[in-house]
């Protein structure tokens, strides 16, 4: 992670902050004449470079996850991890809940570099498209990659995926507090905040109540968050 984010393609965006203020538009395609995705899928050295490092990330928030969501794991058959990377997270979802049927979904190019894992399929496909019809969708860290109408068509496609009366969607993502106590986890969501702003096309970190608007206009208008020891949140939402 420390190594992606000290890397030259991801330092530059900063310095253009001044000219998106001017102009509009957004610092990393200013940077790169193209938005992150795009330049990770005609760029494969830095392709592998982003995957390790967000392999890295799940190795470190995988156990928090899978040992404070027991009693949401136990009742799933079926588990697609939309945006899953190389699947490392979903590899130990289901390493320890071996009863689940897991699926890692991702770019074409990134699960074209994807390490077969025990219970675990790969499938390459478009999000914003459709996405593998499962008991429940799992989606860690994405949400906050994109704008709010980005969103909202990415949870609609989740609705579509999973059961209408027993479906879910498990969001890891950072809640934000609408008014900080100034302690090391708000000055941790402003820092994430404002890595979106420079990386992204509009992504950003969102409040409880910026989660409610989006869950709710995306199909899921029941959630609950669920703290966990680690600086993203659970957020188990359902169908109406």
């Amino acid at each position: 992670m420390v190594l992606m984010q000290n890397h030259a393609n991801l330092l530059v965006p900063w310095h253009c902050f001044s000219g998106c203020v001017k102009e509009g538009g957004f610092a990393f395609n200013k940077a790169h004449g193209s938005g992150i995705w795009a330049f990770a899928s005609q760029n494969p050295d830095f392709n592998k470079l982003f995957n390790d490092a967000m392999e890295c990330s799940s190795r470190i928030m995988s156990k928090a996850i899978v040992s404070a969501y027991k009693d949401g794991f136990g009742s799933v058959k079926s588990l697609v991890d939309v945006g899953g990377g190389t699947g490392r997270t979903m590899a130990e979802i289901v390493k320890a809940y071996p009863h689940i049927k897991g699926i890692n979904f991702d770019l074409p190019h990134v699960i074209a570099t994807a390490p077969a894992y025990d219970g675990v399929s790969h499938i390459g496909g478009d999000m914003f498209e459709g996405i593998p019809n499962a008991d429940a969708v799992f989606i860690k860290w994405i949400l906050h990659d994109w704008d709010d109408e980005y969103c909202v068509k990415i949870l609609k496609n989740c609705r579509k995926a999973v059961p209408e009366k027993s479906g879910k969607v498990i969001i890891i993502d950072m809640v934000l507090k609408a008014k900080g106590n100034d302690n090391i986890f708000d000055e941790i969501g402003m820092m994430f905040d404002m890595v979106m702003l420079a990386l992204t096309e509009g992504g950003k970190e969102r409040t409880d109540k910026e989660w409610k608007k989006i869950l709710k206009e995306g199909g899921f208008p029941r959630y609950k968050i669920i703290n966990i020891p680690a600086v993203a949140s659970i957020i188990e939402a359902y169908p109406e």
